[in-house]
């Protein structure tokens, strides 16, 4: 998969890219036959007197570098080929565009590559000769390096991004180019990067990654392009990882660390090398932030997460971290509409970042059942009702496998875990038969400490559908306890996984079993006895499980798998199967 890009020709891919860019945000402006893109009000900045920013590199990075371009930010980006600086000429082009009768000048930020170093140094002196007034802040802020040997210095990664911020809110402010200068480069001082990767991109028109990474190995400290980084360690959880990457980005003995101590206020950026899941993103985070304030005693007063500077589809993450001052503060939480700078969500009046505290639920803490004005039965009744859980427990702990196995068809392969994981807290929940956890002798009641459980434990749609069941059930088993209303109970619960389900009899899923068990146990027990009559409603309910695998699905997710590979019995009809003959051998 490492190798496939949705696109339309790999020539044209950078071009087409900018084009997409300014079509969704037309603030910004594509220069004719150059992969310059420049703020649309580029000649009212120019006006108003203020210092104007270029920034640029190879394609590949996305949002970086044309996305921050935007008031409060850049004003003219220059994209090369993927991972390829531009050519001087584009360079020289934007630089033309926004620093051309401009007489506060224009500031270039670029990341320290070679190619980037003697592409955009060639295109600023050949501004300078025709006039123009620049200058130039080059960003190398990673702390990969641990040698102490002269090498083409540190790597400029993620934390670019904080200086396209910072730069562009001091020439918002309308501070002069030297100011905007000093000071940008201030920031690159006291600022670090580390970057981790679990696997490696793979650049348009190739025919696999870049690089290999082993199943259970991560690489420590790579660039950007993906050059190699200053170790393989083997594959650790979020919490081990973030742990590794800000030690060695601190570490006192690394030539290239950043120094912090206790107290210390901090931006922190966790990026997204492109193939990042949110998910993963937001653990990431969660584990760094905690990191940092926990153990290392910094205040992280900023924090941002999200995709700022990618490698294509990179499964990585960068770190980056940044000295506050009230300066440095102030610019970050300016302005701006750059569309790729994603901003926090702060509570209200709150400008620092502080990690808040768990919002209590209304009606107190959710795992809490409400009393319910339930009918007593005999302590010998409530110990058939443990027997018939435990054992209900036991059977679906034991089709696990078979569950799953059914489930790989047509869902994600985790029924049988996931009835088996509810039934298994259910047994525990349940005690000890002299002094059970559970309201054995008060049906109405258990059947909503059921439904709380099933709900918070098995979780998805299986947790919501039998929650619904036990919920709607126990209304009818509030007043008597009869074989009576155990098929009300039924009937309700059924009722309730249709309206909210949406499933029919008939659609392949659980329902199927459920039904036909409700039906026949209905018409049987007119004419037979409570157990007769059930043992008959087990029948029909395996037997319409059975019948599952040859029907189409019209319900659940299995309705949106091809009708061709549904060639077994549905998983959750099949588990209503095996609760329902399991309750039967404890009532004969």
């Amino acid at each position: 998969m490492s190798g496939k890009k949705l696109l339309n020709t790999v020539e044209r891919c950078v071009d087409e890219n900018l084009e997409g860019l300014v079509t969704i945000n037309p603030g910004l402006r594509l220069i004719k036959d150059t992969r310059v893109v420049v703020r649309a009000d580029i000649e009212s900045v120019k006006k108003a007197g203020k210092v104007t920013l270029l920034c640029g590199g190879g394609s590949g990075h996305e949002p970086a570098h044309a996305g921050y371009v935007g008031s409060g930010m850049l004003s003219c980006a220059v994209a090369g080929s993927v991972f390829t600086s531009p050519p001087p000429q584009d360079i020289l082009t934007g630089l033309r565009m926004i620093t051309k009768d401009n007489p506060a000048g224009g500031l270039v930020i670029i990341k320290n590559y070679t190619g980037d170093r003697i592409n955009f140094g060639l295109a600023l002196e050949r501004a300078k000769a025709e006039g123009m007034s620049c200058d130039m802040v080059v960003v190398g802020e990673d702390c990969a390096l641990t040698s102490h040997d002269k090498t083409a210095g540190r790597r400029g990664l993620g934390g670019t991004v904080f200086i396209h911020k910072i730069a562009g809110a001091l020439a918002e402010e309308g501070r002069s180019l030297d100011e905007v200068t000093k000071l940008s480069q201030l920031a690159v001082d006291n600022m670090g990067t580390i970057g981790l990767a679990l696997g490696a991109c793979s650049t348009p028109g190739s025919n696999g990654p870049l690089f290999t990474v082993q199943p259970d190995e991560m690489e420590l400290g790579l660039g950007l392009h993906g050059e190699a980084g200053v170790k393989r360690i083997k594959l650790l959880t979020a919490k081990e990882t973030v742990k590794v990457m800000i030690d060695h980005m601190t570490n006192p003995e690394n030539s290239t660390h950043l120094p912090v101590k206790k107290g210390d206020r901090v931006a922190c950026m966790i990026n997204n090398l492109g193939g990042m899941s949110v998910l993963e993103m937001n653990v990431i985070a969660k584990e760094t932030i905690q990191y940092l304030e926990g153990n290392l005693g910094l205040k992280v007063d900023r924090a941002y997460c999200g995709a700022y500077v990618t490698s294509l589809e990179m499964a990585g993450i960068s770190i980056s971290l940044l000295h506050l001052n009230d300066t440095f503060t102030r610019c970050l939480d300016a302005p701006t509409s750059a569309p790729a700078w994603l901003v926090p969500l702060l509570g209200p009046g709150q400008t620092d970042r502080q990690t808040p505290a768990p919002m209590m639920p209304i009606g107190g803490p959710s795992s809490e059942v409400q009393e319910a004005q339930g009918l007593s039965i005999s302590k010998a009744e409530g110990d058939r009702i443990y027997d018939i859980i435990e054992k209900v427990c036991d059977s679906l702990q034991s089709v696990k496998e078979m569950l799953d196995g059914l489930d790989s068809e047509s869902g994600d392969g985790d029924c049988g875990s996931t009835m088996a994981r509810g039934a298994q807290c259910i047994k525990e929940k349940l005690g000890k038969k002299e002094t059970p956890g559970l309201p054995v002798t008060n049906p109405s009641q258990l059947s909503l400490e059921l439904a709380s459980i099933v709900e918070s434990v098995m979780g998805g749609s299986s947790g919501g559908i039998y929650s619904l069941f036990f919920t709607a059930a126990s209304s009818q088993l509030q007043k008597e306890v009869t074989s009576q209303t155990w098929l009300q109970a039924m009937a309700a619960g059924i009722a309730a996984i249709q309206r909210y389900g949406g499933a029919e009899p008939g659609d392949r899923t659980m329902l199927d079993a459920l039904w036909a068990a409700k039906e026949t146990f209905e018409k049987k027990l007119a004419d037979s006895s409570p157990v007769e009559a059930f043992r008959e409603a087990v029948k029909a309910g395996e037997s319409a499980a059975e019948s599952t695998k040859d029907m189409k699905a019209r319900a659940g997710r299995a309705s949106y798998v091809s009708a061709d590979l549904l060639t077994k019995a549905d998983p959750g009809a099949m588990a209503v199967a095996v609760w329902l003959k399991a309750i039967l051998e404890l009532l004969v």
